[in-house]
């Protein structure tokens, strides 16, 4: 049965999909069923489906843009996922929230525009996988610090792998 629960940061809701099915054979997961979904009140028009698999210690983000909503999953192994709001005119603003997500416990996490994500790989492998509402922009997003003092994000890391992008330098 789908579950959709608020998490204390505006928009963003931690989602159990409606169907995992496990038995002798292995899993069954429904990752979308967009009438089930609309119901429970996720309504958003996905139009675009990614993934990317890195390995253990590799930290992704924090990106995100003005207009993008997205549903994010763990499809392999486990990673944890930061979510912060950067929208200057919300009362929450800066504020941020972590969650574990795995092939485990199947829960998604739904991310409005305007808020970051990254996430950071806790085993040997995982596959992070987003729907989202609009396609991929790479101009017209923003990245935030994934250590930025300011908002002392507790990363169970202290030196993940990253990107130049991620690492800060503007111009990758």
């Amino acid at each position: 049965m789908l579950k959709v629960e608020e998490t204390g940061l505006a928009g963003v809701r931690l989602v159990t999909p409606p169907t995992i099915f496990r038995d002798f054979r292995g899993e069954y997961v429904e990752t979308y069923n967009r009438e089930l979904y609309r119901a429970a009140g996720i309504d958003q028009d996905f139009v675009q489906d990614d993934i990317s698999v890195s390995r253990r210690n590799v930290l992704r983000g924090l990106h995100g843009d003005q207009t993008t909503w997205k549903l994010v999953s763990c499809l392999i192994g486990e990673f944890y996922l930061v979510v912060v709001n950067n929208d200057p005119a919300a009362r929450q603003y800066r504020q941020w929230r972590a969650f574990t997500l795995n092939e485990k416990n199947r829960q998604q996490v739904l991310i409005p525009p305007r808020f970051g994500n990254g996430h950071l790989v806790l085993s040997e492998r995982a596959m992070f996988h987003y729907k989202q509402t609009s396609y991929y922009d790479r101009p017209g997003q923003f990245t935030l610090m994934w250590n930025d003092p300011e908002l002392r994000i507790a990363w169970p890391i202290e030196d993940p792998i990253l990107s130049a992008r991620d690492g800060g330098k503007p111009d990758a």
